[in-house]
């Protein structure tokens, strides 16, 4: 059957038909446009291996009809050389095509998968409260390599396949056009068997993808830190052992399906194959007994028709495989067109000689009124974010039924707890040296106000300044140098200490690294590590406990020495030991600092220059702790429930 395309089934086939417009066009030239040479070159080498291929038939045919009726040993050894020399010079070009292709293919792999990790680096924080994970890397690691299949195979397969199927239905109607139409009739039952047989393998192959997933789920979820110690934690080894086997017998199952039916597809085309070539083969008999025809133009014509079958058969696959390279572009050009919120100005000023003076003007900020993801909800087969649920059995499907309820009852919980303006009128002055505590209730927005000063989000209303500088009037990098933030959830890379702490600064040496840490409290602990700074904190720092992880946060921050300390003083899980370490490396850090507190504790409490309290978002108090108690206020009721009676020093 020739090349052998009859057997080629796209099981990725897209749901949604995309829109192909000249603009799509203009932007998939784009990543083209640096390959054009290499693409051109692989389109000439594979009409020519294909052209090389086309010359055997054409061989056998004159041995069969001139060279040995006519015992020509001369022109019988130029034959078999032509026999030998081809296939060669064929495997030649076709490893050089191999290798142009690869590097076609890859070089846009790496040039899309850079500019989506480029523009999703700049995204703001909101972008990733309202987008899954696995999205993003299904984007950057599916849909990229979905794209490049249309530059370096789809393209180049489409015109190879047309031009051979001219070429050899010209040559086959030129050798006998009877036979020649007799073999094309065969071809509607032919596409009819496949197509029917191919869907249906197609489908068995996305329940197939599926299964793997929730597989895969169940495995992830189960094998991790988090999962493996709520398993052992609650005794539930043996039940997760029978989930998996589950999981494990349904891919078993779908598999054995897909196998035979694979077998029946393939038999049936070969069948069909065969039915044509055999009556190729009978009529064409029939006219060599006449005497109207020779048998080496039967066996050309033989040999001509795999081929033909096999280039009309891709070019029957062709729409499906361009449709999902032109879906895959769409998806990735749709992460590229999610504009950056946070924008830096042409002519943004540099901050130099920073002093520290923080400034908030009736700031207001509120997020977003759009609950859903600036990405569409796609369907992938076999992808983690397609299994609804990992331990039960429930699907999209089952669950429709109650979600509209589910989202009222949310909604209504919503409406009692949260609000539409996170922040209101927000104003206050931290001057260099100076300590600014933040106290409210849990939700009062006081997280939400520190993420503005790094410009994590920007303000909806008002402005912030530092030195009299509008933030969005200064370069992005420079305002990051200037602050230090650690958050409440401590994050460390799976890497060894050092890397963790110079993140702060990529370029200190190890003596202000040192210094970092002692600052910090850490460097005995690190000291007396087996491996010292190379060792490796494990997943998110899971190998060191949470005291140990702030410090070394704090030592990061402080290697970085910013003008400006935003800290979430998250404090509350700490042993006493701990907290001291702490307290003591915050206030050598703090000194000299205009430093910004979401305050826990009472000591940082009683030691700030300014006390702002909040509640739904504003500020209804302000001053020092004695100042604020003789309010009677909301800061009073604090410091009587939790505060004092919290504090353990």
């Amino acid at each position: 059957m020739g090349r052998g395309h009859h057997g080629h089934i796209n099981i990725n086939a897209p749901d949604e038909k995309p829109k192909v417009t000249g603009d799509l066009l203009k932007r998939i030239w784009k990543y083209a446009r640096p390959y054009r040479w290499r693409i051109l070159l692989m389109l000439l080498i594979t009409l020519t291996t294909t052209g090389l291929g086309l010359i055997n038939p054409l061989i056998l045919r004159d041995l069969i009809d001139r060279t040995l009726p006519e015992h020509d040993l001369q022109r019988l050894t130029w034959m078999l050389v032509a026999l030998i020399t081809i296939p060669l010079l064929t495997s030649g070009l076709n490893i050089f095509l191999r290798r142009l292709n690869s590097r076609v293919g890859e070089g846009v792999i790496c040039d899309l998968r850079v500019a989506l990790f480029s523009h999703l680096q700049r995204m703001s924080l909101g972008f990733f409260t309202h987008t899954r994970s696995g999205e993003l890397m299904s984007r950057i690691n599916n849909d990229v390599v979905g794209a490049q299949s249309g530059i370096s195979n789809t393209f180049v397969n489409i015109i190879t396949s047309l031009i051979q199927a001219i070429m050899v239905m010209a040559i086959m109607i030129t050798l006998e056009w009877r036979l020649a139409l007799i073999s094309v009739a065969i071809l509607p039952l032919f596409f009819l068997v496949a197509r029917k047989l191919g869907n249906k393998l197609r489908d068995i192959t996305r329940q197939q993808l599926d299964l793997n997933a929730r597989m895969n789920a169940v495995a992830q979820e189960m094998l991790n830190i988090s999962g493996a110690l709520l398993v052992k934690l609650f005794g539930r080894t043996i039940d997760e052992d029978n989930r998996f086997k589950q999981r494990a017998e349904g891919v078993r199952n779908i598999g054995v399906r897909r196998a035979v039916t694979g077998s029946l597809f393939f038999v049936s085309t070969s069948l069909l194959g065969a039915i044509g070539i055999a009556l190729v083969y009978g009529v064409g008999g029939f006219f060599v007994i006449q005497g109207s025809l020779t048998i080496g133009k039967i066996v050309a014509l033989g040999a001509y028709l795999g081929s033909l079958y096999g280039a009309l058969q891709t070019l029957t696959n062709a729409p499906v495989d361009f449709a999902t390279s032109m879906v895959s572009f769409e998806r990735v050009f749709e992460v590229l067109n999610v504009p950056h919120e946070i924008t830096e100005k042409e002519a943004a000023h540099r901050l130099q000689d920073v002093r520290g003076v923080l400034e908030f003007q009736d700031v207001g900020f509120h997020y977003s009124r759009e609950r859903k993801g600036p990405l569409r909800e796609l369907k992938r087969f076999g992808q983690m974010q397609d299994v609804q649920t990992v331990l039960s059995e429930s699907t999209s499907e089952k669950r429709s039924g109650s979600e509209n309820n589910q989202h009222r009852e949310n909604a209504a919980v919503e409406q009692n707890q949260a609000r539409f303006e996170v922040l209101e009128n927000i104003s206050f002055r931290a001057e260099p040296g100076q300590l600014v505590a933040l106290v409210g209730p849990s939700g009062a927005g006081k997280t939400t106000l520190t993420y503005l000063i790094p410009r994590l989000y920007d303000p909806t209303t008002g402005r912030i300044l530092i030195d009299g500088y509008y933030l969005q009037d200064v370069t992005l990098a420079s305002l990051s140098a200037q602050i230090g933030m650690v958050t409440q959830e401590t994050y460390l890379f799976h890497d060894t200490v050092r890397v963790n702490l110079l993140y702060g600064r990529p370029g200190a040496t190890q003596a202000e690294a040192i210094a970092a840490a002692k600052a910090a409290n850490i460097h005995d602990f690190i000291a007396g590590l087996p491996l010292g700074y190379e060792t490796v904190v494990g997943e998110r720092g899971y190998r060191l406990s949470g005291g140990e992880k702030q410090r070394l946060a704090l030592a990061r921050v402080i290697l970085k020495n910013p003008r400006i300390l935003v800290l979430d003083e998250a404090t509350s899980s700490l042993d006493s030991q701990s907290e001291a370490l702490i307290q003591e490396a915050l206030k050598r850090v703090m000194i000299g600092r205009t430093s910004i507190v979401i305050a826990h504790r009472l000591s940082t409490i009683l030691a700030a220059d300014l006390i702002l309290v909040m509640n739904r978002g504003c500020i209804i108090e302000r001053g020092s702790h004695d100042e604020l108690l003789a309010q009677g206020g909301l800061y009073t009721h604090l410091y009587e429930t939790q505060f004092r009676s919290g504090s353990k020093k």
